[in-house]
């Protein structure tokens, strides 16, 4: 008997040699098959959810776009006419036409043009002596407080270069006292724009939404 012969097995189940046959089951290709099905099945589940969790968090194309919520619209900024600047009509300013300059007659023929102009003159002649021949600037424009951001910034349309100042006075006239640097005030068509300006209506943005 040979030492590869199991003890109790002689005979015809003599087995002789150096090999000896495997015993172990056969392989089951019905169970492989099915974890591969299975497999495949969960694959293809699991990229079917991955792709609807994509379209949710990216909005779904124009299906999402279309069932957006109107917080989703976006805003378009557009002009809205707000109220005039509350500024005076040249004919309700009264002007002082003062000349601090040495040139003789520059009050009269500025007084003449303003009056052209629409403006209401007061007083022509030279400026007193606190300001007589002291103005190197074209000219400057002197009011009352309360001329501030009404009377005095209608009269500077005329002469734009000219410094603004407020006293104490009594009463709503304004100066325009003439300096060494004035030459003419500005051209009517330039003034005429610039107090259109002042007085238009100012467009404010107001929120519309897009689209919606």
């Amino acid at each position: 008997m040979s030492m590869l012969t199991p003890p109790g097995m002689g005979g015809q189940y003599r087995i002789t040699g150096a090999k000896y046959p495997r015993m172990r089951p056969p392989r089951r290709r019905g169970r492989l098959v099915l974890v591969v099905t299975a497999s495949v099945v969960v694959i293809g589940v699991l990229g079917w959810g991955t792709l609807q969790l994509v379209e949710v968090f990216t909005g779904g194309g124009d299906k999402a776009s279309a069932a957006g919520t109107k917080s989703d619209c976006a805003t378009k900024v557009s002009a809205s006419p707000s109220a005039a600047v509350a500024v005076p009509r040249p004919g309700a300013v009264t002007v002082n036409v003062l000349n601090a300059t040495t040139r003789s007659g520059l009050a009269k023929k500025t007084a003449d043009e303003l009056k052209k102009r629409g403006f209401r003159i007061g007083e022509v002649g030279n400026a007193p002596k606190q300001w007589d021949k002291k103005v190197k600037a074209t000219g400057l424009l002197i009011g009352p407080a309360s001329a501030l951001n009404t009377s005095l910034p209608v009269l500077a349309t005329q002469l734009p270069t000219a410094e603004r100042s407020t006293d104490t006075r009594k009463g709503q006239a304004i100066d325009l006292i003439i300096g060494n640097g004035f030459k003419e005030l500005a051209k009517k068509p330039t003034a005429d724009r610039a107090l259109a300006e002042l007085t238009a209506p100012r467009p404010t943005a107001t929120g519309v939404k897009a689209g919606c």
